[in-house]
């Protein structure tokens, strides 16, 4: 590496690091913040304006995009509210019951389709219940992302990791819910107790307004049943393409794009209005974040820490799988998974390849770790970002470091859990 190449990495990282560290004081906007320092490493011709476009996962925002479009005119329908007050009766009003029943139809959805949408679909419910209740909607936010990115970890198709890792390996749908659903379905059980320790002083709800949700006629919430019913046919087939998409050959936001172009023309709504309640803070930001992270992957910074990470283990199976178990796992609560795993991927081929060791396991390392990893920080996840924005949006705005005292420790408590459970059944 010449001196030139050496000054680019020392300030590609300097950036890349700044960057971070004031989203994470949030002393400044997160997408602006983000745009700078994405700026900046075209700038200083850390990488070319082509290439900064070309990084970033158009995937990602096209699912964003359609999804919401989605999300936006069924909100108009009042099947969120149908769904909400339908919800808050069946639990009687319970703050608790609500939050269990609400995150476990995340993470069951998560597991089927895919965080993001899981999340697009559930937020908009979960903010009319606790407005009756007159409680803050963070509790219920926090279990749905942690949900979210739990159940998306047991499948093939519930996160885009395990996509990739299937993918390049031919690990099928029953392979990853074989292998990952019952650590998985253990980490969601003692997720949802610690979640109710830490948040139980913040669920308690006035039986007055209990009794007062109680007294809600749901139909009465459904204004357009004509367009709810072409919505749910619409939302329907788009769910059926999200399951079929990697055997029809046609990507998920391919699919999320097209279902969103069907409604909108056939439910006659407003273009301009619909587009208007696209996230687009979230929208930039996740494409100011790819630029950064791709940035890294581009010149090395990344590809040198997995390297680093695979010859100290000296190819040993137990601490070549643990070690990428934890690494993946802290990686992805600060770095976007997508780049990390497509790095990881070819690495953990190269030791199949020169050594004896049976790879398979390091797959399910590699899949716990960056799929549960994104629970650690407010930017470890896209499900993430997409809550964080809906909230800001209705001033019930979660800090950095506010979500990261709650979700670190639990991303910790499920890497923990993924270390025995690969330990005992994998390399004993």
């Amino acid at each position: 590496m010449n001196l030139s190449e050496s000054f680019q990495l020392i300030l590609a990282t300097g950036i890349f690091i700044t960057t971070y560290a004031i989203i994470i004081s949030e002393k400044i906007n997160r997408t602006t913040i983000a745009f700078f320092g994405a700026v900046l490493m075209v700038l200083f011709k850390i990488i070319g304006l082509e290439k900064a476009f070309e990084v970033i996962d158009f995937h990602t925002i096209g699912l964003l995009i359609g999804m919401m479009i989605i999300v936006n005119i069924i909100k108009k329908t009042g099947a969120f509210q149908y769904i909400a007050i339908k919800s808050a009766k069946l639990t009687k009003g319970n703050p608790w019951h609500i939050l269990l029943m609400l995150s476990t139809i995340t993470a069951i959805s998560s597991a089927l389709l895919d965080n993001v949408t899981t999340v697009l679909l559930i937020a908009p419910v979960t903010l009319v219940i606790t407005e009756a209740l007159k409680v803050s909607p963070i509790p219920f936010m926090v279990s749905e992302i942690l949900a979210a990115n739990i159940g998306g970890t047991a499948t093939l198709i519930g996160d885009p990791p395990n996509i990739m890792i299937g993918s390049e390996t031919g690990l099928g749908f029953m392979d990853f819910l074989l292998n990952l659903f019952p650590v998985v379905a253990v980490i969601y059980i003692v997720t949802l107790f610690l979640i109710k320790v830490i948040y139980k002083p913040q669920l308690h709800v006035q039986e007055t307004l209990k009794m007062k949700i109680m007294d809600f006629d749901e139909q009465l919430a459904l204004t357009d049943k004509k367009l709810l019913v072409k919505s749910l046919w619409v939302l329907g087939f788009t769910i059926l393409g999200f399951g079929l998409h990697q055997f029809i050959g046609i990507e998920t936001a391919t699919v999320a794009l097209a279902g969103a172009s069907v409604l909108l023309l056939i439910s006659k709504a407003d273009p301009e209005e619909i587009f208007q309640e696209i996230e687009w803070l979230t929208i930039f930001f996740f494409a100011f974040l790819f630029i950064l992270v791709g940035t890294l992957e581009e010149i090395g910074v990344i590809e040198t820490i997995a390297k680093a990470v695979i010859r100290i283990t000296k190819g040993d199976l137990v601490f070549t799988g643990l070690l990428i178990l934890w690494i993946s796992g802290v990686a992805s609560a600060f770095l976007d998974n997508i780049p990390f795993v497509a790095t990881m991927i070819p690495l953990i081929n190269s030791i199949g390849r020169l050594s004896s060791i049976n790879i398979t396991p390091l797959w399910w390392a590699l899949a716990l770790g960056a799929c549960l990893g994104g629970n650690g920080t407010l930017v470890g996840a896209s499900a993430n970002v997409v809550v964080a924005g809906i909230l800001e949006k209705h001033k019930h705005k979660i800090s950095f470091a506010q979500y990261m005292k709650v979700g670190f420790p639990l991303m910790i408590v499920s890497i923990i859990i993924s270390t025995v459970y690969l330990y005992l059944f994998y390399f004993m």
